[in-house]
């Protein structure tokens, strides 16, 4: 299945969820936050929240800084 992640078309297995794909991109040992299709995600939901055709994901990191 083809999805955008911040701006990239990339293309997915069917059957996944939000969490799986941060996991495949490599971001969940970060503090990240997940928008999709304009709505934010809540934590509690990556595990339940299923992927689809065409989604618009902004999947962005917390940055440590001083």
């Amino acid at each position: 299945m083809k999805i955008w992640i911040n701006g990239e078309v990339k293309n997915f297995e069917e059957n996944l969820t939000v969490y799986n794909l941060v996991e495949k991109i490599g971001v969940v040992s970060k503090k990240f936050a997940v928008e999709c299709n304009g709505e934010i995600i809540p934590k509690s939901n990556l595990k339940d929240t299923l992927v689809k055709e065409g989604d618009k994901f902004e999947i962005v990191g917390a940055v440590g800084g001083g």
